[in-house]
């Protein structure tokens, strides 16, 4: 079996930690190209990479058109365009591999050829000090254990068993035609976005989740310390997939989870009431299918709040 990576590496003002990125993805034996898309770095980040590019022909560099900043899905989805290679993997400029990240992989991939994607252990790398607090939290993006593939979405969803990261996945790049690209209209947790529809259609198996494969830097320009702007993209994100789902057959019970966990984020917002209405209502109208469904009266905000005088639409 031929098994050859395309790895995908977004770039955007890294220049302290890319050139550690790109080399740990070079000298992983089963790595025949790293595919560095730079989105718009007003840094020496391209400088960089061009002098990487230099020194090793399996590094392939692209930007956006008149390289401009679009975002991290849309620079994964350029990324992702221009893989040649059956099998494609991520990583985050600002991270890196450790040594043999995809030998375990290979031998799973050849010992099933109807497993679609392998997901691994990553681990932390500090750039930054840190408090007690964090070194208990930043231990080991992982699950603790391996989920058969279709208990996946549930363990991912209710965090179950812990989290996953795309340095940690090894992908067939055709799961792409089932599932979708990253989505380009959402700033951050576009990662989460993209890992529940894996789960939801894909067959994913556990690699290695006691060790990582790859390392997370956690430093001072980290978007993740960005509370406030998680809180309002995850909003987003369940609605996005809440459409994604509902376009591609997903189970209702699904998505009426999904539905309460956007109302819940809602309702910490304490809006007024006609702002939420105004909210739901724009969702559902530029959503039809959504519109003509169950859902559009179980969530609406004047019958929920009055959900004791319709009982039959809150039975449990």
């Amino acid at each position: 079996m031929n098994f050859f990576v395309s790895v995908i590496i977004p770039v955007y003002n890294v220049a302290s930690f890319v050139e550690k990125a790109v080399i740990s993805a070079c000298t992983q034996p089963e790595v025949s190209e790293v595919i560095i898309i730079n989105d718009g770095s007003t840094d020496n980040t391209l400088k960089i990479i061009k002098k990487l590019q230099k020194e090793n022909n399996i590094i392939k560099v692209f930007s956006h058109f008149n390289e401009i900043n679009k975002g991290r899905s849309a620079t994964r989805n350029l990324g992702i365009q221009k893989a040649t290679n059956k099998y494609i993997a991520f990583l985050d400029a600002d991270d890196y591999y450790e040594d043999n990240r995809f030998s375990n992989d290979k031998t799973i991939f050849e010992t099933d050829s109807s497993i679609e994607g392998v997901y691994n252990a990553v681990g932390f790398q500090f750039y930054r000090s840190i408090d007690k607090n964090e070194k208990d939290f930043f231990k080991l993006n992982t699950l603790t254990q391996k989920v058969a593939p279709e208990n996946l979405y549930e363990a991912l969803i209710t965090s179950k068993y812990g989290y996953l990261h795309l340095n940690g996945l090894t992908l067939k790049r055709d799961v792409i035609n089932k599932i979708g690209y990253f989505n380009e209209s959402l700033k951050v947790a576009e990662d989460s976005y993209f890992l529940f529809k894996l789960a939801l259609k894909v067959k994913l198996v556990g690699g290695i989740l006691d060790r990582p494969l790859a390392k997370r830097g956690i430093h001072d320009s980290n978007v993740f310390d960005k509370k406030a702007l998680y809180q309002k993209y995850t909003i987003k994100m369940y609605e996005t997939l809440v459409i994604w789902c509902s376009k591609n057959k997903v189970a209702n019970y699904i998505i009426d989870d999904l539905f309460k966990r956007i109302w819940l984020l809602k309702q910490k917002e304490k809006n007024r009431l006609y702002k939420d209405i105004t909210h739901w209502a724009g969702f559902f109208y530029s959503n039809p299918k959504l519109l003509f469904s169950i859902f559009s009266i179980k969530y609406f905000p004047i019958i929920r709040f009055r959900k004791m005088l319709f009982p039959f639409f809150y039975k449990r």
